[in-house]
């Protein structure tokens, strides 16, 4: 078994706090311009005036800056959130797109069919609060439960872009009984495994085709996982514990981009290494709840 000892440099938060859903870091690979594959929003009726772009479903829009999605296209309404704002759409995705009046995906709805042009009904005209890709049903799954085997957990502190969490938080924490078994969220290589002991454990999971690593911490790795060895989607990495936390049993989830053996450092540390996996992990298939 190759495992290596190494200290990650954090310890994931046991504080609950409101998991904020809107994107910042996101929204600078959006441009404001309509392109093929985008759903498009509109600070005016009829196409006009400033434009939001996006290429994934959106839970919540946000309220307020500077944690909401913005409208960034030239014209009227440009820089101000796109939450009850927005007043016509384009779908230019290759599937249908469902806009809603509550976040949750929940309230009134309005569908746009692939390539479809329009306005907002009076419902939902400046009372928008997020859309979904594919329609009104979704088929995702709530990532709390899809970590564990039989499902059950529950999000005890979730990404916050360091605004409100003590110390620094680039995960998500998700938790369940001691002992609970854990699941791999997405496929790829194993890249460190820290067995942790009384100490901080660590499981990095590296998919090359998104170029991202799944970072596991506070578990306790199976004997049978090992660096090098290539993890499937669903399949059982590690059993719930408090590795590095303390008695609070809980998996910290972390996305990270590019190719990576450690958690970002966060106790004491200023600098945000990660972005907000929220658009990442709902186009795998989960639902960040």
């Amino acid at each position: 078994m190759v495992k290596k000892l190494a200290y990650a440099g954090i310890a994931g938060a046991v504080v609950s706090v409101a998991f904020l859903t809107a994107a910042p870091a996101q929204a600078a690979a959006r441009d404001g311009i309509c392109q093929s594959g985008e759903f498009c929003l509109y600070y005016n009726s009829d196409n006009a005036g400033s434009v939001s772009d996006f290429t994934t479903s959106i839970d919540d829009y946000g309220a307020s800056q500077p944690e909401c999605y913005e409208f960034k296209g030239a014209g009227a309404g440009q820089g101000q959130c796109v939450k009850n704002n927005a007043a016509s759409v384009w779908n230019r995705t290759s599937g249908s797109v469902t806009v809603f009046y509550n976040s949750g995906y929940s309230g009134d709805s309005q569908s746009f069919a692939s390539g479809a042009k329009g306005n907002l009904n009076a419902t939902l005209k400046n009372d928008n609060a997020g859309h979904r890709l594919g329609g009104g049903t979704s088929t995702n799954v709530d990532m709390s439960d899809a970590l564990y085997v039989g499902g059950g957990g529950h999000i005890t502190c979730g990404f916050d872009g360091y605004v409100n969490t003590p110390g620094r938080h680039e995960g998500i924490d998700i938790a369940k009984a001691s002992g609970s078994s854990v699941k791999a969220l997405l496929s790829g290589t194993v890249t460190n495994v820290v067995e942790g002991g009384t100490g901080l454990s660590t499981i990095a999971v590296y998919n090359a085709t998104f170029d991202k690593t799944i970072i596991y911490l506070h578990t306790n790795p199976n004997d049978s996982v090992d660096i090098g060895d290539m993890i499937s989607k669903g399949q059982q990495i590690a059993v719930e514990a408090a590795r590095g936390a303390g008695s609070a049993s809980h998996t910290h989830v972390e996305m990270r981009l590019g190719r990576k053996t450690l958690a970002a450092k966060s106790v004491d540390d200023p600098v945000l290494d990660n972005p907000n996996p929220t658009s990442f992990w709902q186009a795998r298939g989960y639902n960040v709840r």
